[in-house]
């Protein structure tokens, strides 16, 4: 087990990283690029809404095993919150229609039985077309593996396949809805249960594990990029870290965990692998109350938006797989937004709202087939180094559960 590891990247996984590092009683020196932690799961404040945002609609959901032991790692079980049943409240923006999906807490999907429970218009024998997807293989897509049409489709597994793997689902890797399958029927419908950041994904994520890394004497230090990474082939092993601020030699006992994006980690890691087409993100929040009473998280089914949550005093949309869309000036964006947060919520269209559009264009790679198979492993030539990142081998899409949980594989490798 090393003595000290250099965790290069403060985002959630840098963060998993060096929490699990720690509390094994390994010494954790963490560096950052930029300017704060958390990557793209923060919270900053906002002159324009004059106001505290989050950097996107990340849910959690109670099924979220890794990320559920990181928060009670940190102290924070407390800062998530939500409903005590597990679903879904959805609106399909075209037909004007709602709709509840309530699952049973039974690991026996009951609800499906139930046709209060169950997506309208599905019938119990229409769910049977899933289950290919539990003995999907590498390489093959959704589309590949079941039919893509009906009203189960179109109504339940297309807008929560789109939330969690952000391209087009059709196209989407079998093999990750396949396992998104799996943990749900391990679990169970509370597997289902969506939980938010109650005071912001900063206070539940990120604030107290630095708070802890600093009380356990981790050396913390922000706007501290790496330029380079010295290897000694011949040991296997890293040997140096050459930061803007000077190098540090890395010692026999000394290793690296690399929580960087996938780009900066292909230019710092020799011959390394990595997915190569990423899929934009973008989150409008509105600066107004939401109604009494609106069920949120809301699915947005055949609207601009795709999902829609609800906080004091603001109302937040977040549309998946967004590049085309954000080729729209941003006026327009937040406009078509908005008319589909107003039918969500049956508030007024006019008069638009104050507005702030958090976009992203590589948020996540692409979960496709092709891409999945690139994701590289945590475990790298060099004996010191492994990789963390959404972006690497989980078995899980890029959320937070994935990037935790690559933290945590990545520090388990350095204490094995």
């Amino acid at each position: 087990m090393p003595r000290l590891v250099h965790v290069i990247g403060a985002g959630l996984a840098g963060l998993a990283a060096a929490v699990r590092l720690q509390r094994r009683g390994v010494q954790v020196a963490l560096h950052e690029a930029a300017g704060q932690a958390g990557g793209r799961c923060r919270s900053w404040y906002d002159r324009t809404l004059a106001a505290t945002l989050d950097s996107g609609n990340h849910v959690v959901l109670a099924g979220h095993a890794e990320t559920l032991a990181y928060v009670r790692a940190i102290g924070a079980a407390d800062a998530l919150t939500g409903p005590e049943e597990p679903g879904f409240a959805f609106m399909d923006l075209a037909a004007r229609s709602r709709w509840s999906v309530r699952f049973s807490r039974s690991r026996l999907p009951l609800w499906i039985a139930d046709a209060n429970a169950r997506v309208p218009d599905t019938r119990l024998t229409d769910y049977l077309a899933v289950l290919p997807l539990l003995f999907a293989k590498p390489g093959r897509s959704i589309g590949q593996i079941m039919p893509c049409v009906g009203p189960l489709w179109d109504r339940l597994l297309r807008p929560l396949y789109l939330a969690a793997l952000n391209v087009d689902p059709r196209d989407a890797s079998a093999e990750l809805a396949g396992a998104m399958l799996r943990e749900a029927l391990t679990i169970g419908g509370e597997a289902f249960r969506p939980l938010t950041a109650r005071n912001g994904l900063s206070s539940a994520f990120v604030d107290p594990a630095l708070r802890m890394l600093q009380h356990g004497g981790a050396a913390i230090r922000l706007e501290s990029p790496l330029n380079e990474i010295a290897y000694d082939d011949a040991a296997r092993r890293a040997v140096a870290l050459d930061f803007d601020s000077g190098q540090v030699l890395l010692g026999a006992d000394e290793a690296v965990v690399l929580a960087v994006p996938a780009a900066a980690a292909a230019a710092l890691v020799p011959g390394l692998q990595t997915p190569q087409r990423h899929t934009a993100i973008a989150t409008l929040h509105f600066a107004v109350e939401p109604p009494p009473g609106l069920a949120t998280p809301m699915v947005l089914v055949n609207g601009t938006a795709n999902w829609l949550s609800a906080s004091a005093g603001r109302l937040v949309a977040t549309i998946h797989d967004a590049g085309a869309l954000l080729q729209l000036a941003p006026d327009e964006l937040a406009r078509r937004v908005w008319a589909d947060v107003a039918a969500a919520t049956s508030l007024p269209v006019e008069p638009l709202p104050a507005w702030q559009i958090v976009s992203d264009t590589q948020a996540v790679f692409a979960a496709e087939p092709q891409e999945e198979l690139r994701r590289p492993a945590a475990r790298t030539r060099w004996n010191n180094v492994t990789l963390a990142g959404d972006w690497t081998a989980t078995g899980l899409p890029a959320t937070i559960e994935g990037a935790i949980c690559s933290g945590r594989k990545a520090a388990d490798l350095l204490l094995s």
